[in-house]
């Protein structure tokens, strides 16, 4: 009897090993490891740190027309190998990156799939995981091989453990939801340690990037990478008890109804990259360049564009404002601060003219200015009045305005109004930028998505806005109230993963041209002083009308005059999400600048460590308390004395903010 019971655990024994295949990937440091498991057929992996799980056993695998590669599954070949690539940037959180990671390629083969191979390969350095399917080209002599492939359904998906709180904003879709038909525009409220199983706002899931504490043990950031015309943009799905969350394709509202929801690619083809970022703290969440690590520039810059800064007339001054005067007005403010750009916005085309604004643009050059002219991206897409239309949606349109741009010297397009995460609306996208580059146009996008590693793949792109933008603040009091939580939330999500156009650092204490009336702004100066710096964009807009000269301070001035927008090096000090964050930037110049902003109405005082200042006595802005009768913080530029081991005590007052440079 005991032998016979014997005989059934080996039998038992041998069969699981045949059933179940696990290859394990590890970061260089040793601290990340991925486990990819093959059991029954179907791929799965789950992540651990420091020996703690961050993500559960989740699916893999892509259900398409050439075969189901989500089940009955089979490896036929594994290869193993490392990366160590030193690559440099224009206009990120860091100019030049070292990657190293090892790397898995796994083939797989599934029934009824006529042979055909799917490639998962994993790629993990110290903090990130990077993966993505290939499907290779036909091989051999049949002719009637499939050449292309359309991707039905996903299968990846990221089962966080139970005790995970989400950092996370709402996909919504494009049923009428939104002004004009402009939504999905990535401009929902995110909500903060909230829980998983609570629903979407409207029950279409997530959009990328999402945030996610898990417990005491860290962070895990989820996003995705090298989306262009190659794929539609993604989302996550709603959260599922027994799967997790799911990569969750574009909804059939979207783009006004038109233009498939699944992806499409020529063979050989690739999906994008599915990103995962790990840590104890949020050290390597705000640190990350995932996004830009696993992605190829697609094209070569027709020539070097310029960074900067640019004033913008309709913020406050709104639709009015586009006219020939006030436009002169606002360039006047970019000299005499040293800006290099103004944003003349919607409506330019009916309300200044083209004849005019060719004008406008000579006079703008002689005063060391260049133009940016707004674009609706319209066609059918959307129902937006606002003009320019019909002018970036097909390819005759875009080549004379993009022409007529460069002879008149016109530096940069913001395009407006998307409404869609379809491949055809990604297509769209890559054309602007393509044609852009060869007329020397650098593009801003707004009403957008999620930018996904365009800033390495696009040498022309500078950033999306993709987010509920400072327009808001201008709109309600509501939102005015809520920026200190805005920006002390994307940080460590939004702007972690792509370039950022929050739309203004305001200067302005009240919401209107008198800078009396309307509600009025909830931050402190010195907090939007420092956003300047924690928002991530490579031109970033100072938005400053004629009055603020005389309202605002000498040093205030002296600060906007020079605060970079380019970085070689960017640094998490301190902060939790929608509370408070403090970040250090290294300048392309080799100057240190510390930011922080606090996102509460309560007073916070932090002890920073800062072992590039450590021994030296360094400036720091800040904002006074509140004194009595007042109702603006007054900002104030002093000294600080940094110990020898890099410690320094400051004091961030409600809605407040400090900078701290050499």
């Amino acid at each position: 009897m005991k032998k016979t019971f014997l005989t059934l655990i080996l039998a038992a024994n041998a069969a699981s090993s045949i059933m179940a295949d696990t290859k394990t990937v590890t970061s260089p440091d040793g601290r990340l490891s991925v486990d990819i498991n093959l059991n029954n057929g179907q791929l799965t992996y789950n992540v651990c740190y420091d020996g703690k799980e961050m993500l559960k056993p989740s699916r893999l695998g892509l259900n398409t027309d050439m075969g189901d590669y989500t089940q009955n599954l089979s490896i036929t070949d594994t290869r193993n190998r490392t990366i160590d690539d030193t690559y440099s940037m224009r206009g990120t959180k860091a100019s030049t990156v070292r990657y190293n990671a090892n790397c898995i390629d796994i083939d797989l083969k599934a029934d009824k799939s006529r042979g055909r191979i799917m490639t998962l390969t994993m790629q993990v350095s110290n903090n990130d995981i990077a993966y993505r399917y290939t499907f290779d080209e036909a091989k051999g002599s049949d002719n009637n091989a499939p050449r292309r492939v359309t991707i039905l359904s996903e299968a990846s998906s990221f089962r966080l453990p139970d005790v995970t709180t989400t950092f996370i904003c709402p996909q919504i879709d494009g049923n009428n939801k939104g002004w004009m038909g402009t939504k999905p525009s990535y401009e929902e409220e995110y909500v903060a340690d909230d829980k998983m199983d609570k629903p979407s706002r409207f029950g279409k899931g997530y959009t990328f990037p999402c945030l996610f504490r898990v417990g005491n043990d860290g962070w895990v950031l989820v996003s995705e990478t090298g989306v262009g015309s190659n794929y539609c943009a993604s989302h996550l799905s709603d959260f599922n008890s027994a799967t997790g969350y799911t990569v969750a394709y574009p909804d059939p509202s979207e783009n006004h109804g038109l233009g498939s929801t699944t992806p499409a690619m020529s063979l050989p083809g690739s999906t994008p990259w599915r990103t995962i970022t790990v840590g104890t703290s949020l050290k390597p969440i705000t640190e990350t360049t995932v996004a830009y690590d696993v992605v190829e520039p697609l094209y070569e810059p027709s020539r070097q564009y310029k960074p900067g800064r640019y004033t913008w007339s309709w913020l406050i001054w709104q639709d009015n404002s586009m006219n020939y005067n006030d436009q002169v007005a606002f360039i006047d403010v970019a000299s005499k601060m040293g800006f290099e750009y103004i944003l003349v916005d919607a409506l330019w085309d009916t309300q200044v003219g083209r004849e005019r604004i060719a004008e406008l643009s000579r006079y703008a050059q002689s005063k060391g200015v260049s133009l940016m002219l707004w674009y609706n991206s319209n066609g059918y897409a959307n129902d937006a009045p606002q003009g320019p239309r019909n002018g970036m949606n097909t390819a005759i349109s875009r080549e004379r305005e993009m022409a007529w741009m460069e002879k008149i010297g016109v530096k940069g397009i913001k395009v407006d109004f998307f409404g869609g995460d379809k491949q055809q609306t990604m297509q769209l996208y890559e054309d602007i930028l393509s044609d852009a580059n060869r007329h020397g146009i650098q593009v801003i996008f707004h009403g957008c998505t999620l930018p996904r590693g365009w800033e390495r793949m696009y040498p022309n792109f500078v950033a999306s806005e993709a987010v509920l933008a400072s327009e808001n603040v201008y709109f309600s009091e509501h939102h005015a109230k809520q920026e200190g939580f805005e920006l002390t939330m994307h940080p460590f999500c939004r702007n972690t993963v792509a370039a950022m156009d929050w739309g203004g650092t305001i200067m302005n204490h009240y919401m209107s041209k008198d800078n009396k009336s309307r509600h009025r702004r909830y931050t402190s100066d010195t907090f939007e002083m420092a956003a300047a710096i924690m928002n991530q964009s490579s031109i970033q807009c100072i938005c400053m009308q004629e009055s603020n000269f005389s309202e605002l301070q000498q040093f205030q001035l002296d600060f906007l005059r020079s605060v970079p927008t380019t970085w070689s090096e960017t640094r998490f000090i301190d902060g939790y999400p929608t509370k408070y964050a403090v970040l250090a930037r290294k300048s392309t110049e080799g100057k240190w600048y510390v930011s922080g902003l606090n996102g509460e109405s309560t007073v916070r005082t932090l002890t920073l460590t800062l072992p590039e200042f450590a021994g030296k006595t360094v400036t720091l802005y800040q904002d006074m308390p509140l004194k009595k009768g007042e109702t603006f913080l007054a900002p104030q530029k002093t000294t600080a004395k940094v110990d020898k081991a890099g410690r320094v005590k400051v004091t961030m007052q409600p809605l407040g903010g400090i900078i701290i440079t050499e």
